[in-house]
């Protein structure tokens, strides 16, 4: 991974972070844009958690937040914003019921294709 383009000397520990998060993913060489656009989600994924958690904090009437508020709106943060792809043996299906009907036949002409000169302005 690159350092920070501007001050290579001065790596901001988050960044390092998440390098090292990615490197241990076995991503070994990336934009260091990436390495931003990861922060920031990060950021603002945890902003929002924090935010939920206070919600559900107040609405118990409680003074500060605990685990269990955490852990609820993490919660609600994965079953609201994050979604699974579906079953490899779902998309074979589709992927069969799709190919079951050729694909229609090329037409003999080819290039741009006008309507019916009755249809167009210079008609």
């Amino acid at each position: 991974m690159e350092e920070t383009p501007n001050r290579p000397n001065e790596t901001p520990r988050d960044y390092k972070i998440m390098a090292l998060l990615l490197q241990s993913h076995g991503i070994e060489d990336c934009d260091p844009s990436v390495i931003n656009q990861l922060l920031e989600f990060s950021h603002r994924y945890t902003v929002d958690v924090l935010q939920d958690a206070l919600v559900y904090a107040e609405h118990a009437k409680k003074s500060d937040i605990d685990l269990e508020d955490v852990r609820l709106a993490i919660q609600g943060r994965v079953n609201y914003s994050f979604t699974s792809p579906p079953e490899k043996e779902f998309l074979l299906e589709l992927a069969e019921e799709r190919n079951k009907h050729p694909l229609p036949l090329i037409p003999e002409k080819y290039g741009v294709r006008l309507p019916p000169e009755k249809y167009t302005l210079t008609g």
